[in-house]
């Protein structure tokens, strides 16, 4: 028998962690709503302007490059390429895809439908498209100006090309890419969205705890990066085209299954994208999307999707065995496309022609889960989603790290900041599990931006560069060359190729 203190003490603990629980919920709402403010300055007019502008002005002045030269783009990723670099061109492409078709090909499509609707699909399509002359542009300028690093690994991405081919006196420009994207491979993209989208769908699909998945992460991730870029890129090279086909060819079943609703599903995409519609899932007349957060969240999660203009993609592209920046730019650009015009497009679609959308209590991976689910039978669709959770998620996680490790050595000019970068890494992998959802992708959003603008300012500020070397290149009589690398003798000194 209990006495009655006995009871009194376990009613009053009762009562104090149910206050704690609900002033932790108090001050999460709190936090994701100035998120949520944060996120609409930053993600607002000035900046699709800018993102939308960017890739518009690189696909009118390249008449069209995505479209024209798609075809020996795709050529150019399996041939035999002689240059100096730390990872074959195939290993590169393999590695960028390997941190852009994460959680937002899955997640991040799911949350743009929920928060913009069906219009969300048509301008990530935009983001895309113009993406495609953008990431061309950052490809090429990452491999034009890449230099040597102190233990002679390839150094490269936004932060050289917009020091070096700008000047000195643009260098705090350069510092602030880096600096961003510090913070984002720490807190944003390549952490605590990716973590969190695994560790929820495997405990909602098979009651694994949350904190048992993401130990097993940290171990794995630290298992990979630990080896550097060599070993993230044979990982990447095995896992990505297993996981992008597996993932694609269970998408098209689905699609085929549900073929009867795909004219009408367009029909929604197209008119949703021009016009205010209301909040589906919600009772007539409970919320209205505007045809602005339906471009802001589309624009948002089609950049997270394949980071066109964020700037990251370059770090890692920098690094290719290449003997010709045109063509590594011609290959960064068809990461854009396999990412958001093929394996979002998938996401979307089933998401779109299973009805789920409707549905007020799904989002996230549950909406994306309960699609899948609709038209597989014995929860395979359960399976589907959380198998390429699991290895987006992960591919995309070690893929960041080097693009956070790159820029912390850019920061402090020294090679000597990789390994404590890689344990602060592996400790926001290992926090990740225990945050909410909602304010993590709010901040991935809003970090991404903040790292866009100075890879913008800089990829307008060489568009010349970009025209010049496509022209020479394209129109060129005789072979083109490439100056050999060598090590840089005063900090962040370039070598610069031809063609």
């Amino acid at each position: 028998m209990k006495t009655s203190k006995e009871k009194a003490q376990r009613l009053f603990l009762c009562w104090f962690f149910i206050c704690i629980s609900e002033k932790r919920e108090m001050h999460m709402e709190a936090v994701t709503n100035i998120l949520t403010q944060i996120q609409s300055v930053v993600w607002g007019p000035p900046t699709l302007i800018l993102l939308i502008g960017t890739g518009l002005y690189f696909t009118i002045r390249l008449h069209l490059l995505q479209i024209i030269k798609l075809p020996r783009a795709m050529k150019a990723i399996f041939e035999k390429e002689q240059g100096e670099g730390d990872v074959s061109a195939f290993g590169s492409l393999c590695t960028t895809l390997a941190a852009t078709i994460g959680t937002g090909s899955i997640v991040g499509v799911a949350t743009a439908l929920r928060l913009g609707g069906p219009g969300a699909m048509f301008w990530m399509w935009v983001s895309a498209f113009v993406g495609m002359a953008t990431k061309y542009a950052e490809g090429l300028l990452a491999v034009k100006y890449r230099s040597l690093d102190e233990n002679g690994h390839i150094a490269g991405g936004p932060m050289y090309y917009i020091q070096n081919g700008l000047g000195q006196k643009w260098i705090w420009l350069a510092k602030t890419f880096a600096l961003f994207g510090s913070i984002t491979a720490l807190l944003g993209c390549g952490t605590f969205p990716q973590v969190n989208a695994i560790t929820e769908s495997v405990h909602d699909s098979f009651g694994t705890p949350v904190w048992i998945s993401g130990l097993i992460i940290t171990i794995a991730v630290a298992a990979v990066i630990l080896g550097g870029i060599g070993s993230i890129s044979k990982v990447a090279e095995f896992v990505v085209p297993f996981m992008a086909g597996f993932y694609i060819f269970g998408s098209l079943i689905i699609i085929i299954l549900n073929r009867e609703m795909i004219p009408q599903t367009f029909s929604n995409i197209f008119y949703s994208a021009f016009h205010p519609t209301a909040m589906l899932g919600g009772a007539a007349g409970t919320g209205i999307i505007s045809v602005m957060t339906s471009m802001r969240t589309g624009v948002a999660r089609g950049v997270y999707t394949n980071e066109a203009g964020l700037g990251s993609s370059p770090i890692v592209i920098a690094a290719a065995k290449s003997n010709s920046c045109v063509r590594q730019g011609l290959i960064a650009m068809t990461s854009v496309f396999f990412t958001t015009i093929i394996t979002c497009t998938m996401t979307g679609i089933v998401i779109l022609t299973s009805g789920m959308l409707n549905r007020t209590d799904l989002s996230g991976s549950t909406l994306a889960n309960a699609a899948y689910n609709s038209s597989l039978p014995a929860g395979i669709g359960t399976y589907l989603i959380t198998i390429g959770i699991i290895f987006f998620s992960f591919t995309t996680i070690i893929g960041w790290s080097y693009y956070g490790e790159r820029c912390m050595v850019y920061l402090t000019n020294s090679v000597k900041c990789i390994r404590p970068f890689k344990t602060a890494y592996l400790i926001a992998i290992t926090l990740a599990p225990f945050l909410s959802l909602e304010p993590i992708w709010l901040l991935a959003d809003i970090t991404n931006a903040l790292m866009a603008f100075p890879n913008l300012i800089g990829l307008l500020g060489l568009r010349n560069v970009v025209i010049d070397e496509t022209h020479t290149f394209f129109h060129q009589k005789t072979p083109h060359t490439e100056i050999s690398l060598e090590k840089s003798e005063s900090e962040n000194e370039t070598v610069i190729c031809n063609g």
